[in-house]
């Protein structure tokens, strides 16, 4: 497998996961209540543990994908050119 297309993976797989991202985060600002009234069905939770799950979900989500897309991508980079 070539590199430029491992750093091309990288780059589509990046972009994927950061609108994943920025959709769960929009459905969140958006529909936060339908959301909490949702999963406060299924699990017993209160607004706070709703929205310290969420948040820690989506810094977690955030550095993985700096971690394994981002990075890589640009140490590529730096090795191609």
């Amino acid at each position: 497998m070539e590199l430029d297309l491992i750093r091309s993976a990288l780059g589509w797989g990046a972009i994927i996961n950061i609108a994943v991202l920025l959709y769960w985060f929009a459905f969140l600002t958006l529909a936060h209540d339908w959301t909490y009234k949702l999963h406060s069905k299924w699990f017993n939770l209160s607004v706070e543990k709703f929205d310290r799950f969420h948040y820690l979900g989506l810094a977690l989500y955030k550095t993985a994908i700096i971690a394994f897309y981002v990075v890589p991508y640009i140490a590529l980079g730096i090795v191609l050119d």
